[in-house]
């Protein structure tokens, strides 16, 4: 990994780019103004892979850093070739001064994020808007939101000159979405040369909201499914369109995918799926939350299954899934196609195992003419624990946010993170987000992501609290 210090000192002129600010008045301290102006111009850079922003970004951030008084030798940008689109990582040192006689801690963040296709959205995606109670833009809350609140807790800990009693270090990766190349150099960085007491990410848990936005409980990311993704191929000798064949590729493939889509995988629990859905349980109301908790007593209850099933929010806490995402067939629209092909997603249930979920794709398929061919190797991970000290700090930072406490609960993560790397590094990693949302609220990745306007302001005080506690000075 090529590293390089850089000051940026002229970078915060990349506001310039930012959209214009739609935010509706209110009183805002300085803190909400700071991280609220971070967030507005970061989402306007287009840090989806193939636009080339990501190092406007990065320029943009180490900017205001170094203008909060960061050294340039604290200011660490990565650069990165992630399948080959060039692409940057940022790590910035906070120095304590070794009061606390404990090793460093790690906070991540991620700075890409999947594209959006302004002609489908309903408001430009790269400009920070506030309507309904909500801030629309792609990042908003995967995951730029802890981007900027990251950062914006950095700068404000650092003006008001308070000194941790260890160091501790901001993560930024530069291509979560796609490859990982960026996050697996990083986390080797961090292994070799901080190797921290242990991790904590911005990118998972968080506050789950009912329907009234009433809180209901902190989600504690501790493990999470593997990633994988396979591609199922069909191929053909093809020929012209005026002369069909018995056999082909586009129909061989659609055969195949709708044999994966009927494809269930087992069933499987854990000790912390089954504490997951008991505590979850006691918050949802009605039929999901009833079988929330006979699953919990119960992982063989049929009728608990199917409910929790149908939900979307939650069927991936309980099976490996698998899920066709792209397509690329034929070369001709008067030829037969010669091949056709479909990325096939899946988040492999801790304990299933990669090579046990090809073979179940490979036997729903059940056509030799048809190949599938796993992408890229796959990061396999344990779970962490929950160190007392951190379980400590979020509760304080909960109740001073509610006023009252609220249950933390350990959950497993179906969607991959730059955590797994860290925990196949022998890390514990527990992801804390200071975001709250309802699961009906819930659009990363899809059309019109959005954030409340009151739950992005409500988490701002998140990492301050969470990091006095942890780091004293």
């Amino acid at each position: 990994m090529k590293i390089k210090a850089i000051l940026a000192a002229g970078a915060l002129a990349m506001a310039g780019q930012a959209a214009a600010d739609d935010h509706a008045p209110r009183a805002l301290t300085a803190h909400e103004q700071r991280v609220y102006d971070i967030y507005r111009d970061i989402i306007a850079f287009r840090t989806a892979a193939g636009h080339g922003q990501m190092d406007d970004m990065v320029a943009y951030l180490t900017g205001r850093l170094a203008a909060a008084g960061f050294a340039e030798e604290d200011l660490l940008v990565t650069d990165y070739d992630s399948d080959g689109d060039p692409t940057q990582g940022l790590v910035v040192r906070y120095r304590g001064d070794g009061s606390a006689g404990a090793k460093p801690i790690v906070m991540l963040a991620h700075m890409d994020v999947v594209d959006a296709l302004p002609e489908d959205w309903e408001r430009d995606p790269f400009t920070l808007v506030e309507d309904e109670g909500y801030f629309f833009g792609r990042g908003t809350q995967d995951n730029k939101y802890g981007v900027a609140n990251l950062t914006g807790t950095f700068i404000r800990l650092k003006e008001e000159g308070w000194t941790p009693g260890r160091d501790l270090y901001l993560v930024f990766s530069g291509d979560e979405e796609t490859g990982m190349v960026s996050t697996r150099a990083q986390a080797r960085w961090v292994a070799d040369n901080v190797d921290p007491a242990y991790v904590l990410n911005s990118d998972a848990g968080g506050i789950g909201l009912a329907d009234d936005f009433a809180p209901l409980a902190q989600q504690v990311q501790l493990a999470e499914k593997t990633y994988v993704t396979f591609d199922v191929t069909a191929t053909n000798p093809g020929g012209h369109s005026s002369r069909p064949r018995s056999d082909n590729a586009i129909y061989d493939l659609a055969g195949a995918l709708t044999r994966i889509e009927q494809l269930r995988f087992p069933v499987r629990e854990s000790e912390l799926t089954r504490s997951y859905f008991g505590a979850l349980g006691q918050s949802i109301p009605g039929e999901l939350g009833a079988a929330m908790r006979t699953f919990a007593a119960n992982p063989a209850d049929d009728e608990a299954i199917a409910l929790i099933s149908a939900n979307p929010g939650y069927v991936g806490t309980l099976r490996t899934t698998c899920v066709a995402t792209m397509l690329d067939a034929g070369h001709a629209e008067n030829a037969l196609p010669q091949s056709a092909s479909a990325a096939v997603n899946c988040r492999v249930f801790p304990g299933e195992g990669v090579e046990t979920v090809k073979a179940a794709l490979e036997t729903a398929v059940d056509n030799e003419a048809i190949t599938v061919t796993q992408r890229e190797e796959a990061t396999e991970s344990p779970m962490s624990a929950f160190p007392d000290e951190v379980r400590a700090a979020l509760a304080k930072s909960l109740a001073t946010r509610f006023g009252e406490a609220i249950p933390m609960i350990p959950t497993m993560s179906s969607g991959g993170t730059d955590g797994m790397h860290y925990r196949a590094l022998g890390y514990d990693t527990v992801a804390i987000g200071a975001g709250a949302s309802r699961p009906q609220d819930i659009y990363a990745h899809g059309l019109n992501e959005r954030m409340r306007v009151d739950a992005f302001y409500a988490g701002l005080d998140h990492w301050s609290i969470v990091l006095k506690e942890l780091a004293g000075g």
